[in-house]
Formats: structure tokens, sequence, C-alpha cells
């Protein structure tokens, strides 16, 4: 069986009704993202190729089961990747990193709240049409470079609010993580807690035991981040 795909089953985890047939692709996906994220907590920059091998098996699980908006946003989170390795790899003139754990300014907060609320808002009302332009966008690139692919059907979105909240958090926390400001763990606290709620929905335990790992790396990464912008905001104060 090919390791790229999701009939190629690891083990059956025996979780809620009829278990979880965990493939050899997922599991790989779902440690390297473990691995990212408790990594990231320690601001270890080494987080950013087992983000970067995440984001590239979970598109291509995205892929085989047809979901074709989350594979877009894969793209992002491929990129926001890419970007960050370089943003945290710069140095300074005496070869200090350049990018030092803070917090954002009181206004810069604001302004993220507000973009966060009308994100939300507006993803929460036209979510299913959004997900559906997507999924046409990903499907006439695929098919542009020759995969045999058609639209799938979509069906409405059975969480509008929550997913809304899920997909709008999640880009600004990585978008924040990249710029080393705190405030991305508190999101990720915050997106992980709702992906084990709607995952218990579901039924997926799985996939539920798995984001309540990533909340503790994430309250982990939280403090730790806050231990730091302490010690660098009283070393900047030292100096003057």
């Amino acid at each position: 069986m090919d390791f790229f795909s999701t009939q190629n089953i690891l083990v059956h985890i025996p979780l809620g009704t009829g278990g979880y047939d965990l493939s050899w692709i997922e599991a790989v996906g779902t440690l390297a993202g473990l691995l990212c994220i408790w990594l990231a907590s320690k601001e270890k920059i080494i987080n950013y190729p087992f983000g970067l091998l995440n984001v590239v098996l979970f598109a291509i699980i995205f892929f085989q089961i047809q979901l074709y908006a989350s594979l877009l946003l894969q793209l992002f989170f491929f990129a926001a990747n890419l970007y960050g390795w370089y943003a945290w790899s710069r140095q300074t003139s005496d070869n200090q990193t350049a990018l030092r754990i803070r917090w954002l300014s009181l206004p810069s907060a604001i302004g993220w709240g507000l973009a966060c609320v009308v994100g939300i808002g507006l993803m929460t009302l036209y979510i299913n049409p959004v997900f559906g332009f997507l999924t046409r966008i990903a499907v006439n690139l695929m098919q542009g470079m020759g995969m045999q692919v058609a639209m799938p059907t979509l069906q409405p979105d059975a969480f509008p609010f929550w997913d809304a909240c899920l997909m709008v958090l999640s880009i600004v926390a990585m978008i924040l993580m990249t710029r080393k400001y705190v405030e991305n763990w508190l999101l990720w606290v915050v997106v992980n807690v709702i992906s084990v709620m709607i995952f218990a929905r579901q039924g997926v335990w799985a996939m539920s035991l798995e984001y309540m790992i990533l909340t503790v790396i994430a309250l982990n990464g939280t403090r730790l981040w806050m231990q730091s912008a302490r010690k660098q905001g009283s070393r900047a104060l030292s100096t003057q």
C-alpha cells in the first residue's frame, strides 16, 4: 500500500462507535504537528520543518477525502511556515536574534481583536459559499495540472460559527506566531478547545484526543512565552 494513501492503516483505535482507523500518513502528519507546536513553545526554530511536513501531509489527506477548501488553507499555512522560518532566523549585526518574544501593543491587540470579530461574523454568514468558492478554485487548479478531479458535492456546514472561529483564529494565531507575539498561544488554546468540542460532537474521538494534547502544549507555550516576554521587558528596562 502507498504510504500517502489514507487506506494504508497503521492501527485501529478502539475509540467511539466502531473505533477509528489511523492511517500511516495521518499518524506521521499528526506527530509532525505535535512536534511543531511543542518545539515552537520552546522557541526552537526547528519547529518549522516539522510544521511544513505537517501541512504537506494534511494537504494530501484533504485531497484524498475531497476537502479542497481545507487543502487551500494548508497552502496558506505552508507559506506562513516558510515566512516564520525566515523571520525567526534573522539576526542583528551583533548576531542576536532579531525577533524577540513580546506582547502586542494595546492598539495592535484591539485591532487584531476587531479583525477577528469581523472575520468570524462574515465567515459565519458566508461560510458555505466561501468554502464552495475555494473548493472550485482548488478543483480548477488541480484540473489545470492534469489531475482527474471532479467537483465534490458539498453539504452545508454543520457548525458554521465554530468553523468560522477555527478558520479565522487559526490564521491570526499563525501570523502572530511568525512574529513571536505571546497572544498567538492564547488563540491556539481557544482553537484547540473548540476543536476538542467539535470532534467529540462528531464522534471522532482520536482527533478529539489529539487536540486535548495540543491544548496542554498551547497552555504550556503560553506560560513559557509569558515568562520570556517578562524577561525581555525587564532586560529592556535595565539597558535604558
